[in-house]
């Protein structure tokens, strides 16, 4: 689904894999890791959800890549628990554990992984 794990989202050659129900595509690269954020259609083409995927590649013990994959599947009616959910485990874990990263640098390194896309 994903050709070598990340090109740069369906303007760099995904396009003609991209299946039909796939409706928005937005990869992440951060660090070892890829995350996928994609919008997809039902069946009937009458809803949408989302399902964001970490892929992670790995080399076999014959030289080969393979990727690990582990993907969520979140539907419209539960996006807003999701995101209070997520609030508020990412505020607890900057509050606890990355308490001595000023806020700045905090800012900094975010805004550093966005300018790697």
């Amino acid at each position: 689904m994903y050709r070598d794990d990340y090109e740069g989202g369906y303007g760099y050659g995904r396009s003609s894999e991209r299946s039909s129900d796939e409706v928005y595509s937005k990869p992440v690269k951060a660090g070892k890791r890829t995350y996928f954020f994609d919008v997809k259609s039902t069946k009937g083409n009458h809803d949408y959800y989302l399902t964001i995927t970490e892929s992670k590649r790995r080399v076999e013990q014959d030289g080969r890549f393979s990727y690990d994959k582990h993907k969520i599947f979140l539907y419209k009616e539960d996006f807003e628990k999701f995101i209070e959910g997520l609030q508020e485990t990412i505020d607890y874990m900057k509050a606890n554990f990355l308490k001595d990263l000023p806020s700045q640098e905090w800012e900094r390194r975010h805004d550093d992984s966005q300018e790697e896309l």
